[in-house]
């Protein structure tokens, strides 16, 4: 069976000395979790959030990572520098990479391709604007997403993709989807995957809710059949309400 994976996404939030205390507040809170633990830093903390994790359940993530090994591309990291910090998972995606330095469905795939050919765990994020949602377009954009994330990707290499739906209009809003619309939309995602890899793969294939998932709605949210965890943000940020979502 498949286990469920709650990510902390910290943003651009967190120096050294913070990283450490909060990863320090959080393991006991988590260890006795039935889910998949992961707290996705700044790059700069990666080094002291590798150290602060050392004997406990909680994995190391990223929160970008670019498509080329090396190169000209002055403020990116690539898959390789990841890997040698003892990163397991990277964000690929988010829609504010997408909506604030130009992440398209081309790009995100190209990133996506360069982790998991590097041996790491990619967490893809897709979600549509408020404007599509009010629009009917949800399931139209999510299904462009997903298809363009996946394109070129086998069969064998889902098992190293966790999807996280996050409706944009949702994220750091306090505003979120129903947990019905949630399941619903995250079935028409699964439904998408296995028109590509079949029914197997797909059901297989962890994906996550994301869009101030927190405290209080993390339950609810997790009761519903297709939803698989969640891509966590404000609530990451402190130790009492991450640890409740992950032990939902």
């Amino acid at each position: 069976m498949k286990r469920d994976i709650i990510a902390g996404n910290w943003k651009m939030n967190n120096n050294n000395a913070q990283t450490k205390e909060l990863i320090k507040q959080i393991a006991p809170l988590v260890k006795d979790a039935k889910c998949e633990v992961v707290v996705c830093v700044p790059f700069t903390d990666l080094d002291t959030a590798r150290r602060a994790i050392r004997g406990t359940n909680i994995k190391l993530g990223a929160q970008n990572v670019h498509w080329a090994p090396k190169g000209a591309f002055t403020g990116e990291i690539s898959a390789d520098m990841l890997l040698e910090q003892k990163v397991e998972y990277v964000i690929v995606g988010h829609s504010e990479r997408r909506q604030y330095f130009g992440e398209t469905d081309a790009s995100v795939n190209a990133r996506t391709k360069a982790a998991i050919a590097a041996g790491l765990k990619v967490i893809v994020c897709i979600g549509e604007l408020l404007e599509e949602r009010e629009t009917g377009k949800t399931a139209e954009v999510v299904i462009r997403q997903i298809n363009g994330a996946m394109a070129g990707i086998e069969k064998a290499d889902l098992k190293k993709i966790v999807v996280a739906y996050e409706p944009v209009w949702a994220i750091g809003t306090g505003r979120t989807a129903t947990p019905q619309d949630a399941n619903d939309t995250i079935a028409i995602i699964r439904k998408a995957v296995r028109k590509l890899y079949g029914k197997t793969a797909a059901n297989a294939l962890r994906i996550q809710y994301g869009g101030s998932m927190n405290a209080k709605n993390a339950s609810e949210l997790m009761a519903m059949p297709e939803i698989d965890g969640g891509l966590i943000g404000g609530a990451s940020l402190k130790a009492e309400d991450f640890a409740k979502v992950v032990n939902y």
